[in-house]
């Protein structure tokens, strides 16, 4: 029989990724989502309920993850279950965890942010050119004829 291990989670980062170098030189991040269920109970009050799981980004897209996003930024994970096993080192217990590893992530801050990023070099880059007393770009304006035909479309709603 065929299996799938394949999670799909939206939620909120609950604590900023926190990198590790694995001994290869891997760079690992491990952040906290949760996730909310809101639903009706037995004796019919709606109730919400908050899942918290610890996920694990790898390498480029833990990079970006941690560039663009911050504890409580909303995103979306694509991964897989993890199982993990260890000893504990205090008690000497065996203790387990299921995780989520991202196998892809999307945000949509992620965009907005790009974009203020580009605006500022942007900004940076005129307050630059006029302060080597370069001509700033002078501001496109609409002719008298086009303001006022806008105007009466503007009106006529």
């Amino acid at each position: 029989m065929a299996s799938l291990n394949k999670v799909l989670l939206i939620g909120n980062i609950t604590r900023d990724p926190e990198i590790r170098q694995t001994p290869g030189g891997q760079s690992v991040y491990k952040l906290g989502l949760a996730t909310n269920r809101k639903f009706k109970s037995q004796s019919g009050e709606m109730r919400e309920e908050t899942t918290f799981v610890d996920v694990t980004v790898w390498e480029q897209r833990g990079d970006a993850l941690a560039k663009y996003l911050k504890k409580g930024d909303p995103v979306f994970i694509e991964g897989r279950l993890t199982f993990e096993e260890w000893q504990d080192k205090t008690s000497g217990q065996k203790r387990t965890k299921l995780s989520v590893t991202a196998e892809d992530w999307q945000s949509r801050l992620v965009a907005r942010r790009r974009r203020a990023e580009r605006r500022a070099r942007q900004v940076g880059i005129g307050l630059a050119r006029r302060a080597a007393g370069g001509a700033r770009r002078p501001r496109r304006r609409r002719s008298v004829a086009r303001r006022r035909r806008r105007r009466a479309v503007l009106a006529g709603r």
